[in-house]
């Protein structure tokens, strides 16, 4: 994993798809982070609020498809991959370093085929790089901030999946391709990003 003092820039950049410095996502990370001092409690306010206020567009069967930061806060939606940029957005904008991390996961639980899961991970002061996964819970997933531990929405459980350590700046070309490219949400599940390599 990349230490903090060799990426610290990167890790605070606005860029095309994390882009923090829109004025609705600096409102929400200002209102979050609100008398506020500690980088522990404006994480788990933004993930909190990423994770519960973002509804999944896969399971609430929404559109329309969202991929910049900004249009997943406009629109209240996303796949998973993008409510991890809007909360790498709101960390960033909050002036902690975060960044993108993929799992490789079964789509049905039984095998092939499978398909990219996208979380975040933060650098916090007391714990270092700790991710974190706003894909919003349900009746089988409870996603946590409880650092130092790790509870993220899903486990590899079976073969052919794959929990990658790599931290990334921006988000994976083939997660964007899809999500830019796709007009709805069900196009987008028909496609869902997969690859064995990071």
């Amino acid at each position: 994993m990349p230490t903090l003092n060799k990426v610290s820039k990167a890790y605070l950049a606005s860029s095309e798809f994390i882009n923090w410095e829109n004025h609705t996502i600096q409102a929400l990370a200002r209102t979050l982070s609100a008398h506020q001092p500690d980088d522990n409690i404006i994480t788990k306010k933004c993930f909190e609020w990423v994770r519960d206020n973002i509804k999944h567009s896969f399971e609430y069967q929404l559109n329309p498809v969202t991929c910049k930061a900004s249009d997943v806060l406009k629109h209240k939606t996303g796949y998973c991959f993008a409510k991890s940029h809007l909360l790498t957005a709101l960390l960033r904008a909050n002036s902690i370093p975060a960044g993108l991390c993929y799992q490789r996961l079964s789509i049905d639980d039984k095998g092939a085929p499978f398909s990219l899961h996208g979380f975040t991970a933060a650098y916090l002061s007391d714990y270092g790089w700790y991710r974190i996964d706003p894909r919003g819970n349900n009746k089988s997933i409870n996603a946590q901030f409880t650092p130092p531990k790790e509870q993220l929405a899903f486990s590899i459980k079976l073969d052919g999946e794959i929990d990658f350590s790599d931290i990334l700046e921006e988000p994976l070309p083939i997660v964007t391709d899809v999500l830019t490219r796709c007009k709805s949400y069900q196009e987008v599940f028909a496609q869902l990003p997969d690859t064995c390599l990071l």
